[in-house]
């Protein structure tokens, strides 16, 4: 009875048996995969700290309206606020029963980075009624 690839007369196989050097392959590839560090990709990013709100910043019981304007000025109800009073705004609404309605409205050339920001902070406080108004301004007529 013959192996494989061999003659009956005896004589040598001319192949090369290459399961061996395949296992020692795959042996490497196993302790090479295992020696890599594992990859953490940490962003630091300064948040910011709450502040209390104004005097002139109002909370509305139904809704309340953010803006975002192209100076990258933050609005709340039409007054001037900062990122971290902003953070005391939304925390002073989630606290609201029921909670009231938050409108976010970023103007036409508006940082995208800072409104970026707002959205992670709205969703960091945990604000469940939250929407986007005024985006028909910017449809496309004929495209309908």
């Amino acid at each position: 009875m013959a192996m494989s690839g061999g003659k009956d007369d005896g004589s040598p196989m001319m192949e090369m048996n290459t399961t061996p050097l395949i296992d020692v392959m795959l042996c490497l590839l196993i302790i090479f995969i295992m020696s890599i560090p594992v990859a953490t990709n940490a962003v630091n990013i300064d948040l910011p700290q709450a502040t209390p709100p104004n005097a002139n910043q109002t909370i509305d019981p139904v809704k309340n309206k953010l803006v975002l304007t192209q100076q990258n000025t933050i609005l709340w109800n039409g007054a001037e606020t900062t990122e971290g009073q902003l953070i005391s705004l939304l925390q002073a609404t989630k606290a609201m029963d029921p909670e009231p309605e938050l409108q976010f409205q970023p103007e036409e050339f508006a940082s995208y980075e800072i409104a970026n920001r707002l959205m992670k902070d709205i969703t960091t406080v945990g604000v469940t009624k939250f929407g986007f108004v005024g985006n028909e301004q910017y449809r496309v007529f004929g495209k309908e």
